[in-house]
C-alpha cells in the first residue's frame, strides 16, 4: 500500500494552504479524528480537513491525514465551518461547530461520490475503478470472471492492460511493463517473465494498480508504466477466511485458501493454493522460402501441457504499539510441468510433396522458488512523519530437461535428430529500502533509497545422437554457462503541495545501474565474436548513470472530485533482462534459433500524459492522451545465418537489437454507467501509434503502426440473486518490423449465486466462448515468408465453489485496534 499513498499524495489533496492568525489571545486546541474508506473501512491517507473561522471567513486552516487516516490540527479556540475531503469522494461537512477545548471528532467514514458503489452484493465487491491523478485501481475480487482463474487470466480483464496468446502482458500496448507485488519487485511475479504469474489464482488478488505516470519513489523501470498486484491481506479482527475449490474441462483443477487471525497485537496471513491443469493448444506454419533445398514448409504442431503447482504465502504482523509494526512474510512456490510438442512437417518443392517429418519434444520442468520478505514502519507522530524500511531475498530454480525426437516418414524412414536439451535457471535477488516522509506547514516532503542486486545463472547443454557411432555427443556450438549480473542503487526525493484547487508532485530519482555478463565455456568462443563483431565485448560490465524526473499536476474544475485534469510527465528507463543479452544461442528447433545480444543497451523514454475525469450521477468518465518518445527502443529481428539442416533447410536466427528512437502517440477512455441497481456497464478503448527507425546488419527495420484494443463488461443481476457478467475483448490489427497480426476477439461468460445463507457462492464461467482468441500473423523478411496461426489455450469451462467462514457479505475492514469501518451511511460519524 506504501506506493498507493505517494502517488495518491498529488490526487487526493495534500494539506491545505493555512492563513494563521497573527495574534492569539489563548492557547492552541487540537482537533484530532480518524478518515476511512466507507466501503473498504481502509484509512485514508492524505485526506483533507479544512477549517474555516465563523467570525472571520478568510481564515483558514487545516491539515493532512497520516497513513492510518489519522489527522491531529491545532487551531485557536472558536467557531468553525469544518469539511473532510478527499477527491474522489463526497465531502463531509460541520457547520457552525463550536471548539473551545481539544476535540476527538471520532472516525468519519467517507463514500466515493459516484454512482457506481449500487447494488454491492457480491463479497469483496467495491467499486469497479477508483481514479487517482496518475492510476487507475481496479477490484479483482468483484470480477465473476476469474474464479478459478490465474493472475494472469485476471490481468488481461484490466482496461488498459492486454495479455496476447503466449502471455505477453503490455500496457497500452507497450510491452515494457514493470510488475510489481505489493508495491516491490517480487518472486511471485517472475523474474524478468511472466510465467509466474500463469501459475498463481486470481483469488489471491485483491487490486490492481494500474499505474501511467509513476511519482520518483517507483522505480524506474520499464517505459510503458507499472502494474501494482496488491493481494490480500484481511484487516477484520478474529479469526476468518475462504476456501475456493474449482473444476473445469479442458481437465483442470484446484483449491485455494485465505485464512486471517487478527489481534490488537498481531495478524497472522496466509493464502495457498494447489492447481492442476491441462492446457491443449495448437498452431500452424505455413513457410516459403528464397533458398535451401524446399521453397515451402508447412509445420502443424499440437500442444499438451500439463501443468501442477502448488504455492502459499505465510506472513505474520506484530504491533509493537498504536505507531509501529514488524511484518514477516514466507513465499513459496513449486511446480511441475510436462510439456509434449508435436509437430508434423511437409516439404515442398512446387507443388510437389518432397518430403514429411514428425518432430516430438517432450520437456519436464522442475520449478521451485521462494521468497523472505521483513517490513518496518515507525510513525514518529499523527501527522504524517513516519519511517518505513524492508528487506526482501529471493531465489528462484528452474530446470528443463527435454528429449527431442524427429525422424522422416516420406519418402523414407529414417531418423534425422535426436537430442538432450538440459537447462537449468538459477536466479537470487535482493532487495533493500528506506523511505522517510516529514509533513511540513504546508506541504510534504519525502527521500528513500532503494538497491536491488539480481543474479541470473543460465547454464544450457545441448547432446545429440551420432548416428555413425550411437553415441550422444555435446553440441560445442550452444552448450555455455552465463551469468548475468544487474545491480541498481537509487535515491529519490520529492515534494508536493496544494493551493486552492492546484495540486503538483515534483520528484527526482538518481539510479546507478550495473549490467554484468560472464560467460563460462569449455568451447571455443571465437564464433560468437564473429556473429557480433570485433567491438562487442561478450564478457562485458557496463555501467550508467541516470537522473529520472517526475512532475504529476492536477486542477479541480469541479468539487467533491467531480470533475478534473491533470497532467503527467515522467523519465524511465528499460534495462534488457539476462535472456535479451546472453551471446549463447539457443534453439526452439533445429530451424530457429535465438540469440542474445551483449551489444544491447538500455533504452531510455519521456512520456507525457493529459488525463480528464468527469462524474455524472450515474456515468463516470475516464480519459486520457499521452506522448512517450524512447531512445534505442527494443526490436526483435529475423536473419538468415547462413546455415542449413542436414535436410537443407535454412536455418534462422532471431536477435533483439537497439532501434534508433520510437515515437509512441496514444488515447484512451473508459465509461462507467450504471443506470440501474440490477444492471452495471463498463468499457474502454484504446487507440496508440507507433513509428520506429533503425537499422541492422544494413537492413532498415523502420516502421509505423496504428492499432487499438477496446473492452466491454456488464454485470446483470438477474431473478434468485443470480449474477451474470460478460467481458468481450478485441484487439485490433498491429504490425513490427518484420511481421503483421490480425485483430483478435475473445467473449468471456460467468454466472454465479450465493447459497448456505450468503457464506457459500457457487460459479460457472466459460473463458473464450467462440474459441476465437488466437494469433494470426504474417511475418517477410528478404529470404523467407510466413503465415502462422497459434492458440495458446483452447475454450474452457470452469464450475467453482467458495465458503467463507466469519466473513460477512458486506464488512468493514479497518485496522484492528484503531477503530472499524462504519458500513451504514456515508460520512457519518462514530463517537
Amino acid at each position: 500500500m506504501r506506493k498507493l499513498f505517494l502517488i495518491a499524495f498529488l490526487l487526493l489533496s495534500i494539506k491545505i494552504v493555512a492563513q494563521r492568525p497573527q495574534s492569539q489571545t489563548s492557547e492552541p486546541i487540537t482537533i484530532s479524528g480518524t478518515v476511512l474508506d466507507k466501503e473498504t473501512g481502509q484509512p485514508l491517507e492524505y485526506a483533507t480537513l479544512v477549517l474555516q473561522s465563523i467570525s472571520d471567513p478568510s481564515k483558514v486552516n487545516g491539515g493532512i491525514t497520516d497513513m492510518n487516516g489519522k489527522f491531529a490540527v491545532e487551531t485557536p479556540p472558536g467557531e468553525y465551518n469544518a469539511s473532510i475531503e478527499y477527491i474522489g469522494y463526497r465531502t463531509f461537512k460541520i457547520k457552525q461547530k463550536t471548539f473551545n477545548e481539544s476535540t476527538d471528532v471520532g472516525t468519519v467514514s467517507l463514500a466515493i461520490s459516484a454512482a457506481e458503489l449500487e447494488g454491492v452484493e457480491v463479497v469483496g465487491e467495491k467499486t469497479t475503478v477508483e481514479v487517482r491523478l496518475d492510476k487507475k485501481i481496479y477490484n479483482i475480487g468483484k470480477d465473476l470472471t476469474t474464479s478459478g482463474a490465474t493472475i494472469s487470466d485476471a490481468l488481461n480483464n484490466v482496461p488498459s492492460v492486454n495479455v496476447d496468446v503466449e502471455g505477453a502482458i503490455s500496457l497500452r500496448g507497450n510491452e515494457n511493463v514493470r510488475i510489481l507485488i505489493n508495491g516491490k519487485p517480487s518472486a511471485l511475479a517472475g523474474f524478468g517473465s511472466t510465467d509466474a504469474l500463469r501459475q498463481l489464482p486470481a483469488d489471491a488478488i485483491e487490486k490492481v494498480e494500474v499505474i501511467t505516470s509513476p511519482s520518483a519513489r517507483y522505480d524506474a523501470e520499464g517505459t510503458a508504466g507499472i502494474l501494482n498486484i496488491i493481494l490480500k491481506k484481511e484487516k477484520t479482527l478474529g479469526f476468518n477466511g475462504s476456501v475456493n475449490t474449482y473444476l473445469g474441462y479442458p481437465t483442470n483443477g484446484g483449491i485455494t485458501t485465505n485464512i486471517n487471525l487478527r489481534t490488537d497485537k498481531f495478524n497472522i496471513f496466509n493464502t495457498s493454493g494447489y492447481r492442476y491443469r491441462d492446457a491443449p493448444g495448437n498452431a500452424f506454419y505455413d513457410n516459403t522460402y528464397n533458398s535451401g533445398s524446399f521453397d515451402r514448409v508447412i509445420e502443424d504442431r499440437l500442444y499438451n501441457r500439463l501443468d501442477k503447482g502448488f504455492n502459499t504465502n505465510l506472513g505474520m504482523e506484530y504491533f509493537f504499539n498504536e505507531n509501529s509494526s514488524l511484518t514477516g512474510s514466507i513465499f513459496y512456490r513449486t511446480s511441475k510441468d510436462n510439456d509434449v510438442t508435436e509437430n508434423t512437417i511437409q516439404r515442398f518443392n512446387g507443388a510437389d510433396l518432397s518430403s514429411r517429418t514428425f518432430r516430438e519434444e517432450d520437456e519436464n520442468e522442475d520449478d521451485q522458488s521462494y521468497q523472505v520478505s521483513l517490513n518496518y514502519i515507525n510513525n514518529f507522530d499523527d501527522d504524517g512523519h513516519k519511517l518505513t524500511a524492508d528487506f526482501q531475498y529471493s531465489k528462484g530454480d528452474e530446470v528443463k530437461n527435454s528429449l527431442i525426437d524427429e525422424t522422416r516418414n516420406l519418402p523414407d524412414n529414417a531418423l534425422l535428430a535426436l537430442e538432450n536439451v538440459y537447462e537449468n535457471e538459477i536466479q537470487n535477488e535482493y532487495l533493500i529500502q528506506a523511505d522517510y516522509v516529514l509533513p511540513m506547514e504546508d506541504a510534504q516532503f519525502e527521500a528513500g533509497y532503494r538497491g536491488t542486486f539480481e543474479q541470473e545463472i543460465t547454464d544450457y547443454q545441448l547432446d545429440s545422437l551420432n548416428q555413425s557411432t550411437g553415441q550422444f555427443e555435446v553440441n560445442e556450438n550452444l552448450t555455455n554457462k552465463f551469468t548475468y549480473d544487474e545491480n541498481v542503487h537509487a535515491l529519490y526525493t520529492q515534494y508536493g503541495n496544494k493551493f486552492g484547487k492546484f495540486s503538483f508532485l515534483l520528484g527526482l530519482r538518481l539510479e546507478s545501474t550495473q549490467l554484468k555478463g560472464q560467460i563460462d565455456s569449455e568451447f571455443d568462443t571465437s564464433q560468437l565474436e564473429e556473429d557480433f563483431g570485433v567491438d562487442v565485448d561478450i564478457n562485458f560490465d557496463k555501467r550508467y548513470l541516470g537522473l529520472f524526473p517526475t512532475l504529476n499536476l492536477i486542477y479541480e474544475l469541479a468539487e467533491e472530485g467531480k470533475e478534473s485534469v491533470s497532467l503527467g510527465y515522467n523519465r524511465r528507463i528499460n534495462r534488457p533482462r539476462g535472456w535479451f543479452i546472453n551471446p549463447f544461442p539457443s534453439r526452439s528447433s533445429r530451424t530457429n534459433i535465438w540469440q542474445g545480444n551483449p551489444d544491447l543497451n538500455p533504452a531510455f523514454s519521456n512520456t507525457f500524459d493529459l488525463g480528464y475525469l468527469k462524474r455524472w450521477d450515474k456515468l463516470t468518465l475516464t480519459s486520457s492522451i499521452y506522448y512517450q518518445r524512447e531512445t534505442d527502443a527494443f526490436e526483435r529481428v529475423q536473419e538468415s545465418t547462413g546455415q542449413t539442416t542436414i535436410d537443407g533447410i535454412d536455418i534462422i536466427r532471431s536477435i533483439p537489437i537497439n532501434l534508433s528512437t520510437e515515437n509512441r502517440y496514444g488515447a484512451e477512455a473508459g465509461i462507467l454507467y450504471n443506470p440501474k441497481k440490477w444492471l452495471r456497464l463498463n468499457s474502454s478503448f484504446n487507440i496508440f501509434k507507433f513509428s520506429k527507425d533503425g537499422a541492422f546488419n544494413g537492413v532498415d527495420y523502420g516502421v509505423d503502426n496504428t492499432s487499438w484494443f477496446a473492452r466491454f463488461s456488464s454485470k446483470v443481476t438477474l431473478p434468485e440473486k443470480i449474477e451474470w457478467q460478460t467481458n468481450a475483448f478485441y484487439g485490433g490489427p498491429r504490425q513490427n518490423a518484420q511481421t503483421e497480426s490480425k485483430g483478435i476477439f475473445s467473449l468471456n461468460l460467468a454466472f454465479s449465486k450465493d447459497i448456505l445463507k450468503d457464506n457459500g457462492t457457487i460459479s460457472l464461467n466459460v473463458s473464450d466462448v467462440f474459441n476465437s482468441r488466437k494469433r494470426q500473423s504474417f511475418t517477410e523478411t528478404e529470404f523467407f515468408t510466413s503465415r502462422s496461426e497459434f492458440q495458446w489455450r483452447q475454450r474452457t469451462f470452469t464450475f467453482s465453489f467458495m465458503y467463507r467462514f466469519n466473513q460477512p457479505k458486506e464488512r468493514g475492514r479497518g485496522r484492528g485496534g484503531n477503530g472499524g469501518g462504519d458500513d451504514d451511511g456515508g460520512g457519518e460519524m462514530e463517537g
